[in-house]
């Protein structure tokens, strides 16, 4: 966090009161000596704030901060969430200490204001192309299997094996991305709670699946050597191609940092899933590409301990697949099939990227 500035904080407070405030005097509440021994555990060191306001009234108030750490505070976006949050839910409950407004540090020092946000936004560059998921609806209707298909295969197979050999340097991050695979609302436990009611997926198998996955937690959140830089959402509707091989992506997801195995099953699922589509099992030019691009990745990156890891992200992928929320057309048929593939890869040891149709009951 940058040093406070006397004269930024004072610009900062006339702004959120409407009036000129006169800082007074600075000091900190409750030094990380003090937190530990009163709580064990301190995430920010907060800032007691004296001022006098234009007309002589003299008032006090305390500037929060929260500290990079475990416990969902690891990313600058999970503090800003907390102190957001606090700034509304303070005020609606009784006798609570009120908020006076919430705000972010600009790199000089400097405070904004961002009290008064109904929602946040994102502006972002734009993008020319098309999604990557027309390449496979083409390949579910035609099974025409073309040079282009097989080059940006690999195109996208070399992509990942490049940018994960960026390692990250926090293994709680590795431990926090696993419990959010099984745990988070918008992974395995957040996709089953939207499961309506269907007779493929009466409640008993949608507690199996989850207590399955909770075992896979327990069994790979040791695996910290195994934090990458990933993208995190890397399927067909996030890619963009231009002409041949070029592309774009969009909508990274959860954090810059996790298993690799996320993207691979991310991406080699939907050669699963619109082979399904077609035919029932995975076979022809969508198998050639499943069985091309596990088997280049694999050789690339040297990474063969992901087949012993990947068992619950394919399961997450299958869920969303599955889906009668996500997809409420897709043939019971092939909604059955994949069931039977998401159950037996989280009972099998390994994954077989060879042994798809026999997964699938296929």
């Amino acid at each position: 966090m940058p040093d406070l500035k006397r004269e930024e904080i004072e610009r900062y407070l006339s702004s959120v009161l409407g009036t000129r405030a006169t800082v007074l005097s600075l000091a900190a509440l409750g030094g990380l000596h003090e937190a530990k021994n009163s709580k064990g555990y301190g995430y920010g060191t907060p800032v007691r704030v004296d001022y006098q306001m234009d007309g002589g009234e003299q008032r006090s108030a305390v500037l929060h901060t929260m500290s990079p750490g475990p416990f969902g505070h690891e990313h600058m976006a999970d503090r800003a969430q907390e102190l957001i949050w606090g700034n509304r839910a303070f005020n609606r409950l009784p006798r609570h200490i009120r908020s006076l407004d919430v705000s972010g540090f600009r790199p000089s020092g400097g405070l904004i204001s961002v009290g008064n946000v109904e929602e946040f936004c994102l502006l972002t560059e734009y993008a020319e192309g098309e999604s990557y998921a027309k390449d496979f609806e083409r390949l579910r209707d035609t099974g025409q299997l073309t040079d282009l298909d097989l080059a940006r295969s690999d195109a996208l197979c070399d992509y990942l094996v490049e940018i994960h050999k960026v390692p990250g340097t926090d293994g709680g991050l590795y431990i926090r991305r696993i419990r959010e695979l099984v745990g988070h609302g918008e992974c395995i436990m957040g996709v089953t709670d939207s499961y309506p009611h269907h007779p493929l997926f009466p409640a008993s198998v949608l507690e199996r699946i989850e207590h399955l996955c909770v075992a896979w937690r327990w069994r790979l959140k040791s695996l910290t050597h195994r934090l990458r830089q990933v993208h995190g959402d890397f399927h067909p509707w996030n890619i963009l191609f231009r002409s041949g091989t070029d592309f774009s992506l969009l909508d990274r997801s959860r954090g810059e940092y996790g298993d690799p195995a996320d993207d691979v099953a991310s991406l080699t699922m939907n050669y699963l899933f619109f082979s399904l589509q077609r035919s029932g099992r995975l076979e022809g030019s969508l198998e050639s590409l499943f069985l091309r691009f596990w088997q280049r990745y694999l050789e690339r990156s040297g990474d063969r301990e992901m087949l012993d890891v990947v068992a619950p992200f394919l399961a997450f992928r299958g869920l969303v697949m599955a889906s009668p929320i996500w997809y409420p057309t897709l043939p019971d048929t092939v909604r059955q099939k994949i069931l039977a593939f998401i159950l037996s890869v989280l009972v099998s040891n390994s994954f077989d990227p060879q042994k798809a149709n026999l997964y699938c009951g296929a």
